[in-house]
């Protein structure tokens, strides 16, 4: 049963990196995640015949990489406060099989405002 479980986490853990920057993710040639920025003075597309949306981002070492996501844009993207992506380098692009869209919430403030004037009343 143990040598199952090792099996198992040493196959998933191939299939799917910790979080690293681009050149870090290119160097492995595995499934990483890498968190940043879009960069807003790259202008993104979207191309329909293909089901292919492309950007620009920068990663938390100020890398820069072109991104290509075979999905439409994501909602909120141009609100993002931060984008983790999930795939693979492919030469000078990352593509990703999956975003998550940070973005900030105005749920988070008024959540804070209402936990204060609970513990002031």
């Amino acid at each position: 049963m143990v040598g199952f479980g090792s099996l198992l986490f040493l196959n998933f853990g191939e299939q799917v990196g910790g979080y690293m920057n681009f050149e870090e993710a290119a160097a492995s040639g595995t499934q990483a995640h890498v968190v940043g920025h879009w960069v807003e003075d790259q202008r993104y597309r979207y191309d329909p015949t293909r089901n292919l949306f492309s950007f620009h981002m920068r990663d938390e070492d100020g890398t820069v990489r072109e991104v290509h996501y075979a999905n439409p844009k994501p909602a909120n993207f141009e609100d993002a406060e931060k984008l983790v992506i999930e795939g693979y380098a492919d030469g000078d692009v990352f593509v990703a099989e999956h975003i998550l869209v940070k973005c900030p919430s105005k749920y988070n403030d008024e959540r804070a405002l209402r936990e204060a004037q609970n513990t002031s009343a």
